[in-house]
């Protein structure tokens, strides 16, 4: 099922994919360090933490075969040292090591934090400035994963599993160096198991990861049939299919339990093999032990240090497993980040630069022999030899069936894909020769689906000209016709609209977006469908305060309720691509077998009806 698929790939907390080692992954990997790098000083502090930490944890083991040696006469072999100078020595390494082990975390955790927060910032800032055909091949989950569930999988990197790594080598150095002086006899014993028990154990662990991400995935597609059918709960309600519905979750669940049932077999079988091998293996050394203790060849305090050093190095031994994994993931998490920071972004210029006198624009747009297919669909023309001529002030209707090309040109206005053929001007100037953010701000859209962001009306407003100030933006709302209802709330204009702007209606929405649009002052306005959506009553004030926000300006007017364009300038009728048709309103009525005059009847006699 398509959907399901989607929600797990988006998912947080997934299981993110794994890269492989190569030298060309280690290569991009090498993109996390360039973060660290204004951070390297505090990093490097916590490598060395990371060896002090791993130095003291190392020594703890050997004190404690002093503590039981110095009590001990067997074959003469006492320390010299008194049981409490041990002691002290003992509590006085563990006082060092909790200090090491602190500025261990609290370095890496500073440097985690600030780097990931650098590269987050670097990919949104990269993210929001690519061309809208990035956004149309990329689904906003997969965006938003990048952001979140990849940059956390590489902050972890940095700050623990780095540090984990290195901590475990010397671990695992130092722990073998020093059960080899204690014992090479039990050593070697020691080394001829563990790898063994090591081996079972990462293929149960393997074994169990896998079953459990099949789990993780029966159980997201379980829960996207409870998410449809409450989306959809209309049509479950219209067809009495609570039954069906009912069927589907139950037979899904079955799957799940099947699945979770057989990873706690798995699970089970684990654990047991895990807890008898582990005791195992510590009976074998210790039986060992013991005879080399009756030998003369070892003291009790070698035998529990070296109890202790294997515990550490088996378990240094088993975590690699997991640390190996993390890293896979880890360099599957940048390459994704590093596509998107190595993407070539629109021509956009991130800072709040005022309009340039050389750029500014009077209005004049022309179209010339435009032609346009979209990137992912190559093959099918949208546009063909358009061709208009659009004076300062004047109004433009663009008006045709569903998929003539009309919101396209809109698209085209605002630069968000390039032609494929032809010219585009403002003002007789290339549109490639004017800065983009230069253009943008120039013009602005107010479309059928407005969105607004989860702020406060205010915010809202004053999205299209941020530095206004509260009088500004109340004198946008009354013309937008907005302040009444605004002032209805208890909050005014500090009423947060929830996100989207479900807290209000549509008509509110379409005029707090009027509303922008005129704070913005625009030379070139976008109306797109602004009032197909709405209700009479709401379309009389918007459609009102459409009228005060085209006044002087060049607007083009995307539109299916021909009733709403006929004060227009010039009417521009598409068709598959093509304009097939152009003049006032009354012009293109006359002509007797026009697809607007078509168009027209056809309006009318649904209204009629």
């Amino acid at each position: 099922m398509a959907t399901s698929r989607r929600n797990r790939n988006d998912a947080p907390g997934e299981d993110l994919p794994k890269a492989k080692f190569n030298r060309e992954n280690f290569r991009q990997a090498l993109l996390i360090f360039r973060y660290v790098k204004p951070y390297r000083l505090k990093f490097v502090g916590g490598l060395v933490f990371i060896a002090f930490s791993s130095l003291t944890t190392m020594a703890f083991p050997y004190l404690l075969k002093q503590l039981i040696d110095s009590a001990s006469t067997i074959h003469g072999r006492g320390t010299g040292f008194s049981p409490g100078t041990i002691a002290m020595s003992m509590m006085g390494v563990l006082g060092i090591q909790m200090i090491f082990s602190f500025m261990r975390v609290y370095l890496f955790t500073y440097v985690g934090e600030y780097a990931l927060a650098d590269m987050r910032r670097d990919v949104y800032g990269k993210m929001i400035m690519m061309s809208m055909d990035f956004f149309a091949q990329r689904r906003v989950g997969e965006l938003s994963s990048r952001i979140s569930n990849d940059l956390s999988q590489i902050q972890d990197a940095v700050s623990s599993v780095l540090a984990e790594i290195l901590r475990g080598f010397l671990t695992l150095l130092i722990g073998l160096g020093l059960i080899f002086y204690i014992s090479p006899r039990l050593t070697l014993l020691m080394l001829s198991v563990v790898p063994v028990i090591i081996v079972i154990a990462v293929f149960f662990s393997k074994k169990i990861r896998k079953v459990s991400k099949e789990t993780q995935d029966r159980l997201a597609d379980s829960n996207t049939i409870v998410q449809e059918t409450l989306q959809g709960i209309t049509n479950v309600k219209a067809f009495s299919n609570e039954w069906y519905e009912m069927g589907r979750y139950s037979r899904s669940l079955q799957q799940v339990v099947r699945m979770a049932v057989r990873n706690g077999r798995n699970r089970g079988l684990f654990i047991s093999f895990l807890l008898f091998s582990t005791f195992g293996a510590i009976v074998l050394v210790v039986w060992y032990g013991a005879g080399l203790m009756q030998a003369g060849r070892l003291s009790f305090g070698d035998l529990t240090a070296f109890v202790l050093y294997t515990a550490f190095v088996g378990g240094t031994m088993a975590g690699f497993a997991d640390l190996y994994s993390q890293l896979q993931k880890t360099l599957g998490a940048t390459q994704r980040v590093r596509e998107i920071l190595q993407s070539d972004p629109e021509a956009v210029d991130a800072s709040n630069l005022p309009v340039e006198e050389q750029h500014r624009l009077h209005g004049q747009v022309s179209l010339r022999h435009i032609a346009f297919h979209y990137p992912s669909r190559q093959d099918v023309a949208v546009l063909r030899d358009v061709n208009m001529e659009v004076l300062s002030g004047q109004q433009i209707a663009l008006v045709g069936p569903s998929g003539a090309g009309k919101t396209t040109i809109s698209a085209l206005l605002l630069r968000f894909y390039e032609p494929t053929g032809g010219q585009l001007l403002f003002d007789g100037r290339e549109a490639g020769a004017i800065p983009l953010s230069q253009l943008r701000k120039q013009m602005a859209l107010v479309p059928q689906d407005v969105l607004l962001f989860g702020g406060t009306i205010l915010e809202n407003i004053a999205y299209g000209k941020p530095e206004a100030t509260q009088q500004q933006v109340e004198q946008a709302a009354r013309q937008a016709h907005a302040h009444e209802f605004i002032m209805g709330f208890p909050e005014g204009y500090q009423t947060i609209v929830g996100e989207r702007g479900v807290k209000l209606s549509g008509g509110q929405r379409q005029r707090v977006a009027i509303a922008r649009a005129i704070l913005k002052d625009p030379v070139i306005l976008i109306l797109d469908e602004a009032t197909s959506s709405l209700d009479s009553a709401s379309e009389s004030l918007v459609q009102e305060a459409l009228e005060n926000l085209m006044k002087k300006r060049t607007s083009f007017i995307i539109a299916h309720r021909l009733s709403t364009i006929r004060g227009a300038d010039q009417i521009l009728v598409l068709e598959n691509g093509v304009i097939r048709e152009h003049g006032t309103h009354q012009e293109l009525l006359s002509l007797p077998d026009g697809l607007y005059r078509s168009l027209s009847r056809l309006q009318a006699d649904l209204q009629e009806s």
